[in-house]
């Protein structure tokens, strides 16, 4: 079973006398810095001069400044900008401010896993990673309580890594609810996984697949809509709150039934076989390195399956029913939140015109070369041996409200 640290196995002290530098203020930077700052913490924000969060740190009380400016000042770095700018980032203004001793943090674990970012070896490299988006982080820990975390350590200069690390977490709430020991791999290899299989694209392909088959066979798209796609909510959120058993518990004698018989015929072995595949495909890199190379020139694929997914009938039935639920739009409304966004368009050549995050670089002149056998264990894996990519475009912080 995992080791699991609380409040009583981390010390505030060793981090009150640090500066500490959040880079980026997005959904997770906000309550990081906001929570670090109200324990007592001494915390700057770093972003890229015209950031439109700039204002909005400031307005908080939060010292503001550029990334390079911030990365020179702190003691400790934690790095909360997007996978794929991470780089960027990094090489061009936190990697001239390291200096021996500092510490290097990260929520999750893709550029240090793949070898995108390679900090040098005096320096501490830990991770702190919440599992909850940034405003359920905010709103619990001011209600007096705090999220589950996962902690690991990459790399452990000063001999104290860990320590300094768990009292990060606990300076931003997670030590009230628990945070789980892991490492890089793990984490990154795992996240991964549950996006690719279950929580993005397995729901998402599930949910499809259904509706269609509905369709195809002649029922309304809205009734296929409805019990297809509506009503996981509703069993999710049960899931959610009690596990499983309460969801069934919850249901009637005859969708219990149902699940038992019929769900393992949908998700069969052969699926099972197809889940170690996209896990192979994780653990060796190739993921990866298809995700840069995709980056690299432009995003066509990308573009193309975003827009032919958004002009799907699930979206079109989705939309026009959704308006027939006004608690929705007043949720979108409620004070604190922001209305959903559309989704983003398309440009009309696929977006190669557009700045791309890699666009400007090479890829690796030596081609990627998996390891001839995945590790045996996550907690043994020592990552890939993947050459970096750096990409062009920099932003300072959070592109999504969500996390991952």
């Amino acid at each position: 079973m995992a080791k699991i640290f609380y409040e009583n196995d981390a010390n505030l002290d060793l981090i009150r006398g640090k500066t500490i530098g959040i880079i980026g203020f997005g959904s997770q930077g906000h309550a990081h810095a906001l929570n670090l700052r109200d324990n007592g913490c001494n915390v700057m924000v770093g972003l890229y001069p015209g950031s439109k969060s700039w204002q909005q740190a400031q307005a908080t009380g939060l010292r503001v400044g550029t990334v390079e400016e911030v990365a020179r000042a702190a003691d400790i770095i934690m790095i909360l900008t997007p996978d794929q700018v991470q780089r960027q980032v990094y090489v061009d203004s936190i990697e001239p401010g390291l200096a021996a001793g500092k510490m290097l943090m990260f929520a999750h674990g893709f550029n240090i896993h793949f070898n995108q970012i390679v900090p040098p070896d005096d320096v501490d490299v830990t991770m702190i990673a919440p599992k909850a988006p940034g405003h359920r982080m905010r709103e619990m820990f001011e209600n007096g309580v705090g999220v589950p975390a996962l902690i690991a350590v990459h790399q452990n200069a000063t001999e104290n890594a860990q320590q300094i690390a768990l009292a990060y977490g606990r300076a931003v709430g997670c030590a009230k609810a628990g945070i789980i020991e892991t490492t890089f791999a793990e984490e990154t290899e795992t996240d991964l996984f549950g996006e690719q299989t279950v929580l993005c694209g397995g729901v998402t392909a599930l949910v499809k697949t259904a509706f269609e088959t509905l369709v195809q066979a002649g029922y309304q798209p809205e009734i296929a809509y409805f019990e297809c796609m509506h009503e996981l909510k509703l069993l999710v959120d049960l899931m959610h709150e009690g596990g499983m058993a309460y969801m069934r518990y919850s249901i009637s004698d005859t969708a219990e039934y149902g699940d038992y018989t019929r769900g393992p015929r949908v998700i069969d072995e052969h699926v099972r076989q197809q889940m170690k595949q996209v896990l192979n495909n994780i653990r060796s890199g190739a993921f990866a390195r298809e995700w840069i190379i995709e980056n690299q020139a432009g995003r066509p694929s990308f573009y193309a399956l975003r827009r032919q997914n958004q002009e799907h009938m699930i979206e079109k039935v989705g939309a026009e029913l959704r308006g027939m639920m006004p608690w929705l739009k007043k949720r979108a409304a409620a004070p604190g939140t922001a209305p959903a966004p559309a989704p983003a368009a398309v440009p009309a050549d696929g977006g190669r015109s557009q700045p791309s995050p890699t666009a400007a670089f090479t890829p690796p002149v030596e081609p990627y070369q998996p390891p001839e056998e995945a590790p045996t264990s996550p907690r043994e894996s020592s990552g890939s041996t993947y050459q970096p990519y750096r990409p062009a475009a920099a932003e300072g912080e959070d592109e999504k409200p969500g996390f991952s």
